[in-house]
């Protein structure tokens, strides 16, 4: 597994956001985006400092698991979804992304394969991983890559960009990918862990996840990246 999860669920969001939104009026505002062009980054050395921390908490992180929560905004519709859920991500590059809203929807790779299981459809797209198009957005987590190595950083303070108690690096692609032209990863200053990330793509669409109540290194059995969709489900592989 190359690279990171995130266009395997930008696309689950991006289906589910344009079957609901196609009728609806704009309303919702954005999330927060990028700083405005008058907030500067703080000095590299200190940009650099901040990178070598996150990368080495997470480099010591075998197993992450927490509760989240998605904002997907869509730009052309001005409109929010929201979905909440668990995920479970072990090295390497094993994931399990359980949706509670909306019910029961699924990515799951056991690090060969790549599943995202649509409830309400009874549909699953099936990928082998090396032929999927990963952008490194979560590789921290899942052992896949390293940060410096994707990413051109940027640092701004927390209480500069609406987080409090952290600090904001600002990625920016170092190859040009349609997946996404920025990457905004909110990191907790004591901790050293990635506390919220947001994904600004190609078309001004942004997904934003909130990673609450984490836990890392616990134990994780191999059968939990395997799954079996339901009888009747339609089996698509690209």
């Amino acid at each position: 597994m190359r690279r990171a999860l995130f266009p395997v669920i930008l696309g689950l969001a991006a289906t589910l956001a344009a079957s609901s939104f196609a009728d609806d009026k704009p309303a919702a505002p954005p999330p927060p985006a990028a700083p405005e062009p008058k907030l500067q980054s703080l000095p590299p050395e200190k940009v650099q400092a901040s990178v070598v921390r996150v990368q080495a908490f997470y480099d010591k992180t075998g197993s992450f698991a927490s509760e989240f929560t998605q904002e997907f905004w869509v730009k052309a519709y001005n409109q929010k979804k929201v979905s909440k859920g668990k995920v479970t991500i072990s090295k390497p590059g094993k994931m399990h992304w359980h949706y509670d809203e909306p019910r029961d929807n699924r990515v799951v790779s056991d690090g060969a394969t790549v599943k995202v299981y649509e409830h309400a459809n009874k549909q699953m797209y099936e990928q082998a991983v090396d032929k999927s198009q990963y952008p490194a957005a979560l590789s921290f987590l899942t052992g896949t890559g390293k940060l410096s190595e994707t990413f051109n950083f940027e640092l701004f303070p927390g209480e500069k960009m609406a987080f409090p108690g952290g600090e904001v690096l600002v990625g920016t692609p170092k190859v040009a990918t349609p997946a996404y032209s920025k990457v905004l990863f909110y990191v907790d200053s004591q901790t050293a862990q990635i506390r919220r990330v947001l994904i600004i793509d190609a078309q001004g669409n942004r997904n934003r996840f909130d990673f609450v109540n984490p836990q890392v290194n616990q134990p994780v059995a191999a059968e939990f990246f395997r799954f079996t969709p339901p009888p009747g489900t339609q089996i698509v592989r690209p």
